[in-house]
């Protein structure tokens, strides 16, 4: 089946984009009763819509049995198209219905690092000068926050630069000064790297931290390190503190561990120590009122607030100390 065949029926005529999307849930779903459930309608209704559209095309696109259907591969040739057309019709909808003014629905995405160091009081502020949107933050790695952008689950995201695709647009937010954290036992980063035990506490693949820290060690000869993986920085934090192995995180982020004296600090090279977090966004996409109206806020607050800094006089000697090792 060609592409004129995708979107056109035998005689010409365009096909129903309602159609396309009841094909597109009882492929999702995998069945036609569960598809039903989801678009608020009876069986009997989504079953008749898939008649046609299979009437329409002349070709079967469900293969059907007891337990439910399974799409024949026509059905899996129009699937990408339809997922298309939902997407385009609400795109469409929502920029008829953008008068400029932050209202609807804003899904963003952000690294966890991020959202706690940064977007908190941006947030905050937003939802309260901002009353009619419904604000949802999604937090993940870099690499899964660039799929999501591609993918149309986020309106755009917070992550690690550098970011290198044609389909996005990237709008640096501010830098990030990265250190490495290991147990207050350890006064020296260079004897401490020179055990034979060493073991990074990181999150799961796919973070730009983690990345960054196996390509620091392995620039000075250190590979092979044990990796400890959890799913939230606070887990992270403890097992560093315990000494259970070092991390990488932004210095501004470990300020109040500083305070509380519960791990030693050590600076990168400038050229592994600075990172730009940036907003990404698809080329292609709709830019509502309401990302204009949350950039607008983060921006400028960002680009004039300073990192954090260590509060204790021993946090202060840890950090000086660890420059000349």
């Amino acid at each position: 089946m060609g592409y004129d065949r995708v979107i056109s029926s035998r005689d010409g005529n365009i096909m129903d984009a309602a159609d396309l999307k009841y094909f597109e849930q009882v492929a999702q779903s995998g069945g036609m009763s569960r598809a039903a459930e989801k678009l608020n309608t009876v069986q009997s209704n989504v079953t008749r819509r898939i008649r046609a559209l299979e009437s329409e095309l002349n070709v079967s696109l469900f293969n059907r049995t007891g337990r439910g259907v399974s799409l024949t591969p026509a059905g899996e040739r129009l699937l990408p198209f339809a997922i298309r057309v939902a997407r385009l019709i609400d795109e469409a909808a929502s920029t008829i219905g953008d008068d400029g003014h932050p209202k609807g629905s804003l899904v963003i995405g952000s690294l966890e690092t991020t959202a706690a160091l940064r977007l908190i009081p941006v947030l905050s502020q937003f939802v309260a000068d901002f009353p009619e949107v419904d604000l949802s933050l999604k937090t993940g790695t870099s690499r899964e926050l660039v799929e999501d952008v591609l993918e149309h689950r986020v309106e755009g995201a917070f992550v690690c630069g550098p970011v290198h695709h044609p389909d996005l647009l990237q709008r640096k937010m501010y830098q990030e000064r990265l250190v490495v954290l290991t147990s207050r036992r350890e006064r020296s980063l260079s004897a401490y790297l020179r055990k034979n035990d060493l073991r990074m506490v990181v999150l799961r693949a796919g973070c730009s931290y983690r990345l960054i820290l196996e390509s620091w060690l392995a620039h000075r000869g250190i590979v092979g390190v044990r990796i400890l993986e959890f799913g939230t920085l606070e887990a992270i934090i403890g097992c560093v503190e315990a000494g259970l192995g070092m991390t990488l995180l932004p210095e501004a982020l470990v300020g109040p561990v500083w305070r509380d004296e519960r791990v030693a600090v050590h600076p990168l090279p400038n050229d592994y120590g600075e990172v730009d977090t940036l907003f990404i966004r698809r080329r292609d996409g709709f830019q509502s009122g309401a990302l204009r109206a949350l950039l607008a806020l983060a921006g400028p607050q960002f680009a004039r607030r300073p990192a954090a800094k260590p509060r204790s006089e021993t946090a202060r000697r840890d950090v000086a100390r660890s420059q000349t090792t």
